[in-house]
């Protein structure tokens, strides 16, 4: 008779139950390594995906086009990222989170190198499209993977710690565009961009495991889910005959069903609405602030190092949202964020781009509404078991892109047609409220 043991070092021959084994133990130093690996890939995803923004004022102004024929470029990625997630999801709960992640570094490094060379808007935003796919598809897997790997008690502060990767990389782009730019063009911005990821591969190839969670999901045979547990958790695995996830069984074994099923669709629908509205407001701001600053008479270093400060807010913002998570109902956190960010807009709208505490505004925005997207990356695990978890959050990311796209997309044709700054932003607040009512409504979903 096989005995289901309590966490720790099994000696016997006995059933062990990963998530508890996780779940009640320190991290041990592999897992450290795995902690920082996903940093680094959301980091150089977070570059790649803002890198647009801030060399666009450069691109327009180099080959004299119109803002609005420029947004096709703008929407490229966030439609690859969207495509990119919907496919990733279920291919990484099929296949595994290690093969689908390292794959996407690869796709979105490579095509980002190779939109340095672009000649015209067709050629960049379909490579603007291709990167989107690689980057759409790095995070949710980051998410899942770091996700099934720490205990739950840590997930929310960890999982919001490596997502400051992603606001740090963006706001470190920034930076480089307002050194590079003025010294070797445009074009050097995105050599650099998608250097640094395929630069990362290698670390990857070595230290990247796969989900030990999904390897008993999947019914892989007991020795090679020993040895990928041992490794990461610095633990003896001598003497277990049979892993188990330790979850409630799931009536569908099809992903993509498992998120509609009555106990889980609640949880789905409002994950959407969340980070769509969320979406919509960083994308408009990340993308057009700095050709919005440009028009106001700044100058385009200025103007990139003034946006980069949003994502220097959101990374202190997503750490608060994150710990608080780990402390107070995590829907609350993450609504209240959200309704603060969209009290920081409408000051923001209201006061102007002249204004002498336009820095101090903007870090708001950021620390509030990127503070909250961020907590929300690190809440979606937790909404799905392990045999949808990837899909889940996935298909939160990929429907949530479609506010990405719209945000990406239509600042250009706002301001053509007349909307100014004031107006911009003062708008944005509303789908910021929307997305903190959404997230309230999650908690009904159940447990």
């Amino acid at each position: 008779m096989q005995t289901s043991i309590a966490p720790g070092l099994p000696d016997a021959s006995q059933t062990l139950d990963v998530r508890a084994f996780i779940n009640q133990r320190a991290l041990s130093r592999n897992q450290w390594i795995l902690v920082l690996l996903c940093f680094l890939i959301v980091a150089v995803d977070g570059m790649d995906v803002a890198i647009m923004g801030f060399v666009a004022p450069s691109i327009i102004q180099d080959w004299q086009i119109s803002r609005p024929a420029f947004g096709l470029v703008m929407g490229a990625a966030p439609m690859g990222l969207a495509v990119g997630a919907l496919l990733a999801g279920p291919s990484s709960d099929w296949w595994g989170r290690r093969k689908v992640l390292i794959g996407s570094v690869l796709v979105f490094g490579l095509c980002t190198l190779f939109t340095a060379w672009t000649r015209n808007t067709t050629e960049m935003a379909v490579l603007r499209f291709l990167t989107g796919l690689g980057l759409g598809a790095a995070m949710p897997n980051t998410t899942t993977l770091l996700s099934e790997y720490v205990p739950e008690r840590r997930r929310a502060f960890l999982v919001a710690a490596m997502f400051t990767g992603f606001n740090l990389g963006s706001a470190v782009v920034g930076f480089v565009a307002a050194a590079l730019i003025p010294r070797f063009g445009w074009q050097s911005v995105l050599v650099l961009g998608g250097a640094l990821p395929l630069v990362l591969l290698p670390l990857l190839l070595v230290y990247l495991p796969e989900s030990a969670r999904f390897l008993v999901v999947r019914g892989t045979e007991t020795a090679k889910v020993a040895g990928v547990l041992s490794r990461m958790c610095g633990a003896s695995m001598q003497g277990v005959v049979k892993f188990v996830s330790g979850e409630s069984e799931v009536k569908s074994r099809q992903p993509m069903a498992v998120l509609f099923l009555p106990e889980y669709r609640l949880r789905t629908l409002t994950l959407w609405v969340t980070y769509f509205m969320g979406l919509l407001v960083i994308y408009l701001t990340t993308s057009w602030l700095p050709t919005m600053m440009r028009d106001a008479g700044m100058s385009i270093d200025r103007a990139a190092s003034v946006t980069a400060m949003f994502q220097l807010g959101g990374t202190v913002g997503a750490l608060v949202v994150g710990w608080l998570m780990g402390r107070l109902n995590p829907n609350r956190v993450i609504a209240g964020s959200y309704v603060m960010g969209a009290v920081a807009l409408v000051v923001m709208g209201l006061n102007g781009l002249n204004s002498l505490w336009v820095v101090a505004f903007v870090v708001a925005v950021g620390f509030f509404l990127s503070g909250a997207q961020t907590g929300l990356n690190g809440f979606a695990p937790s909404c799905y078991p392990t045999l949808a978890r990837a899909t889940g959050v996935s298909w939160m990311l990929g429907v949530g892109r479609l506010g990405s796209i719209l945000g990406s997309s239509i600042g250009g044709v706002l301001m053509t047609i007349g909307w100014g700054f004031e107006g911009i932003f003062i708008a944005l607040a509303v789908p910021a409220i929307l997305a903190g009512g959404a997230i309230l409504l999650n908690r009904r979903g159940g447990e």
